[in-house]
């Protein structure tokens, strides 16, 4: 009995002293490890990793950009039913320890000791891992865990319960990119929180132990194992009832990923802002939340799409089929699912859907779709496929189907207008389509190609093209700063001038009809698109004064050639340039400079950026009072005038978004101010006078297809170049100003189709319609009204100078007002030679 007591006294000796070695072991830890503990004061203001989330100007989701998904959600905003599956699937006693489970540390220790140093999970509680995952590296080390618990003391001690788990609901990695439950379960489930069931409470709590591994896509039997065993403690610590548990075990795993829905299909136009994001606000663009509301209208980025895939599709097939993407020989037998492994690696491109010809014969094919789907072409389905020769030439009709389609081939098919499948081809030919409203210059829709997926690079901004006849309006603008008007007369005959370059050491060109119709009138020769006038009509202004001039429509000086060959649109542009240019017509002669951001919104929704853009404001009374000609926008950009004139915003350093589209200047901080003026750069009476020109285009020149939307207010001028290179079709209203453009990016021919080149009215003006249709349906005519200064007079059609009503050849022409005396007095002058040569025509 005294050995009994004195080794009982000895153990106790050796327990306290035990103890004290620990506790002094745990305070010598502390005093080493406390200088370097974080503050955890930082968790109370703590920001969470958000995406970069951009907005058309109606609300509608055009794009996210960062690495991860999260949803920041308030912890009164996270239903008890899935609080009580996370608590009961990693930390059950949460709310009642003080931040650390001895118990479970002691556990995890005895487990060290036996297994001979395993350093097995467990122990961890959920303010553990919090303060790992916000402070610590996932190093299974001692002095790593000794350093956790110190942090998670110290965190409970300044921070509430709700303010942990609340960290630790929206901290936490839950796979697939995903961090925070919110995000889980919009991704898994497609949902909000308050929508989960109990059975998805269980399922996304038990993704937090091993979410690359335990999560409901990656691995279901696993998962459905964990989500029960989860359920289970949720009815042991009675969250839930028998029922309710009876219930959740037998509903089944209905997880799919579920990306978050794109609204609008503007990817061309999302990666603009997201370069300009990153100009203005940094790496924490993507990272902190912000959301940008961009100027684009959804409805008219959907048209806009549309009609420039609709149009590219339509060249495409104008010019034959050049036959399957691939072949595979398929073994009789093959099933569905060596048709799956043939068609991995192609995806659905713009509607148009891989599949797998099965089956083919004269009458018939049947085509296994990436889908999984089946279906059956007809003789009808394949029509258009005649076979490709060259950009200019296509084969006959097919006569039947397999002369199109063998078995084995890797195709397209795609639904027409009436949801009937037929065969379809991924167009080579690529398009652009920039809309500007010329009020502001704000960007109402943009397509920088067929597909973002097959191509990036963004034609609308990017494109150095040459714009062909679409550039001869500021050529007729500066002829008639000169003194030129509508009436004026220019021969448009065959011309000869050096050209050390050429083999012959002779410049001829040419009109692109080949023809030459002699002396003719300015409005005119602008409707048929004469080339010879042009250049005429460029001589006669001089080079030096047309390229001077020409950058008042927003041209950098070095993109115009310094020779006669600009009359024909050989200067270097993008369709981004052309509507800049264009809606100085349309707007009455105002410079504004395009942008697309409309403003940037932090995290909590509070402004960080609005947009003041320069106006053109036409009828605003700080216009009316400025006593400025109209002239060269101003050369120095480094000023922000609070009124009047407003400078043109600098270009932007980011090549990719284009030299004509930046931020306006911010005005998110200001309260209200006079608008910032766009400076004019044509008189109103040249802008009315080229219009008028231009309507006519549409009326009864190579634009009339136009005619057919049915509107009195469209103005507009096709392009092309030599060789067909490029189409373009340039237009506006009072409301919209849009420029389109048709090329192959390696600046080969677009060829012909049916005897007739592919000029600006046949490839680009098709779009163009479709896309302004679309975009004006039911807004009434917008156009500027006649000016001051602009007289009607009746003029002779052969003469183009003034002449008496009952002449036979009369018309009528406008013209600035300064203009009729001087034109009445040459055409007095030109009569009376007339009258007097007559004595001598007896002899």
């Amino acid at each position: 009995m005294q050995i009994f007591k004195r080794l009982l006294r000895w153990a106790l000796v050796l327990a306290f002293c035990g103890l004290v070695l620990a506790a002094a072991a745990i305070g010598v830890a502390y005093w080493l490890i406390a200088p370097r503990l974080p503050s955890v004061a930082v968790l109370k203001d703590y920001h969470m990793q958000v995406p970069l989330r951009v907005l058309s100007a109606d609300g509608k989701l055009i794009a996210t950009f960062g690495e991860t998904r999260r949803i920041p959600v308030d912890i009164a905003h996270v239903p008890d039913r899935l609080k009580h599956a996370v608590l009961s699937a990693e930390d059950a006693d949460f709310y009642n320890h003080p931040g650390v489970d001895w118990h479970g540390i002691v556990r995890a220790g005895w487990h060290v000791i036996i297994s001979g140093g395993d350093k097995g999970p467990g122990g961890s509680t959920i303010t553990q891992q919090v303060a790992r995952n916000f402070f610590l590296s996932p190093e299974k080390l001692y002095s790593r865990k000794l350093t956790e618990i110190f942090i998670a003391l110290r965190m409970e001690n300044e921070l509430t319960k709700d303010q942990i788990l609340e960290l630790y609901l929206n901290k936490m990695f839950l796979g697939h990119r995903s961090y925070g439950v919110a995000a889980a379960a919009e991704y898994y489930y497609g949902k909000t929180l308050d929508q989960l069931t109990i059975a998805e409470c269980a399922t996304i709590a038990s993704t937090f132990q091993l979410p690359s591994l335990v999560n409901p896509i990656n691995n279901p039997r696993r998962m459905l194992a964990r989500r029960n065993w989860v359920l289970g403690q949720m009815l042991e610590h009675r969250y839930i009832s028998k029922a309710e548990y009876e219930q959740a075990i037998r509903e089944p795993n209905n997880a799919f990923p579920h990306e978050q829905p794109i609204e609008v299909d503007a990817p061309y136009l999302a990666e603009m802002v997201r370069l300009q994001a990153l100009d203005r606000l940094g790496n924490d663009a993507l990272t902190e939340g912000y959301v940008v509301r961009t100027t684009v209208r959804s409805d008219r980025q959907q048209a806009a799409v549309k009609a420039v895939r609709a149009g590219l599709v339509a060249y495409d097939r104008r010019h034959g089929w050049r036959g399957p993407e691939a072949h595979q020989e398929l073994p009789a037998n093959a099933a569905n699912e060596d048709l799956d492994r043939l068609l991995t690696g192609y995806t659905d491109i713009a509607g148009m859907q891989p599949a797998i010809v099965t089956t083919a014969d004269a009458t018939q094919a049947t085509l296994y779709l990436a889908s999984r789907q089946t279906v059956t072409l007809d003789l009808a389905a394949v029509a258009w496929a005649r076979p490709y020769r060259d950009e200019s030439h296509v084969g006959a009709a097919p006569k039947s189907v397999d002369a199109v389609l063998k078995r084995g081939d890797i195709v397209r098919v795609a639904r027409n207008d009436k949801g009937d499948w037929e065969l379809a081809q991924l167009p080579r030919v690529q398009g652009a389509l920039v809309s500007l409203d010329p009020e502001d210059g704000s960007v109402q829709a943009l397509v920088g190609g067929f597909n973002f997926l097959r191509s990036k690079f963004n034609r609308a901004v990017m494109a150095a093209r040459q714009p062909g006849s679409s550039f001869k309006p500021y050529l007729y603008s500066a002829a008639f700063e000169r003194g030129f008007t509508p009436a004026s007369i220019v021969n448009d005959a065959p011309l000869a001038l050096p050209d050390p370059s050429r083999p012959n050491g002779l410049w001829t060109p040419e009109n692109d009809d080949g023809k030459f119709d002699g002396p003719m009138r300015l409005r005119e020769a602008l409707v048929q698109s004469k080339n010879l006038v042009s250049v005429r009509l460029l001589d006669a202004i001089g080079v030096r004064f047309a390229r001077d001039y020409i950058t008042r429509f927003g041209f950098p000086l070095d993109a115009l050639p310094n020779n006669l060959s600009m009359a024909l649109g050989t200067a270097s542009v993008s369709p981004m340039g052309m509507a800049r240019g264009y809606s100085v017509f349309a707007n009455g002669g105002y410079l504004v400079t395009p942008y697309f951001i409309k403003e940037i919104d932090d995290r909590d929704g509070k402004p960080v950026y609005v947009a003041d853009p320069v106006r053109a404001c036409r009828t605003c009374q700080e216009r009316l009072l400025d006593p400025r000609p109209p002239g060269p926008p101003p050369a120095d950009m480094s000023s922000r005038p609070a009124n009047a004139i407003a400078q043109p915003a600098a270009a932007s350093s980011l090549a990719s978004v284009g030299d004509a589209a930046v931020l306006p200047p911010d005005a998110h901080s200001e309260g209200a101010h006079p608008p910032l003026l766009a400076p004019q750069v044509i008189d109103v009476r040249n802008d009315y006078l080229i219009t008028s020109l231009m309507k006519d285009v549409i009326l009864r020149g190579t634009g009339y297809a136009a005619k057919a939307l049915g509107r009195d207010d469209l103005a507009g001028k096709t392009g092309s170049t030599n060789d067909h290179r490029d189409a373009w079709f340039v237009g506006f209203n009072g409301d919209l100003t849009t420029s389109v453009w048709v090329g192959f990016d390696d600046f080969s021919s677009l060829g012909r189709a049916y005897g007739v080149g592919e000029f600006g009215a046949q490839a680009a003006l098709p779009i163009w319609m479709d896309y302004m249709g679309t975009a004006l349906k039911g807004m009434p005519s917008n156009t500027l009204p006649m000016p001051p200064g602009i007289a009607t007079v009746q003029i002779n059609r052969q003469t183009g100078l003034p002449t008496s009503p009952d002449d036979p050849n009369a018309m009528n022409e406008i013209f600035k007002v300064e203009d009729v005396d001087r034109l009445r007095a040459q055409a007095a002058q030109q009569q009376q030679e007339q009258d007097e040569q007559h004595p001598y025509d007896i002899f």
